[in-house]
């Protein structure tokens, strides 16, 4: 049962590289909306905020489902200081930037960003990576970077 315990705390930790900058009480069980900032690693300047859901012990004890929060996720994304842009992938499938996991095993919560050269735009796309749903659920956010055209 120890390890169970272990395992559920791990699961539930802020990610790496995300820190919890705001907490939304959404029900009387215990369920909230967890809102984190993370820095796009190779991208200075730039902010993104994800939001999403964090059952509660309560609510995993009434769904009987102790290892999985739902996929759902919002982000926005914003210059918040002079932007560096590093060395990027530029290709069409871009590149991930965060990942956290959703479930014990199958499940994780991804930010990718992808460059959009013709409009010099970031774009970030926040999406579950599942086995067997795939990623229907996801939100996009862009940041424009406004550099003078030659």
């Amino acid at each position: 049962m120890k390890h169970v315990w272990m395992a559920l705390a791990l699961m539930l930790a802020s990610p790496a590289g995300a820190e919890v900058v705001g907490e939304v009480g959404v029900d009387w069980v215990g369920n909230d909306i967890l809102i984190e900032a993370i820095q796009d690693p190779e991208v200075q300047g730039v902010t993104c905020h994800i939001a999403y859901f964090d059952r509660s012990v309560i609510d995993r004890l009434r769904q009987g489902n102790w290892f999985e929060d739902p996929s759902n996720a919002s982000i926005a994304c914003r210059q918040t200081g002079p932007v560096t842009v590093g060395d990027i992938d530029r290709s069409k499938d871009g590149e991930e930037i965060f990942k956290a996991s959703r479930s014990l095993v199958l499940k994780s919560l991804r930010i990718t960003r992808v460059y959009d050269e013709a409009n010099d735009t970031l774009i970030y796309l926040v999406h579950a990576r599942e086995l067997t749903e795939g990623s229907a659920k996801m939100s996009i956010s862009t940041v424009p970077l406004w550099r003078a055209r030659n």
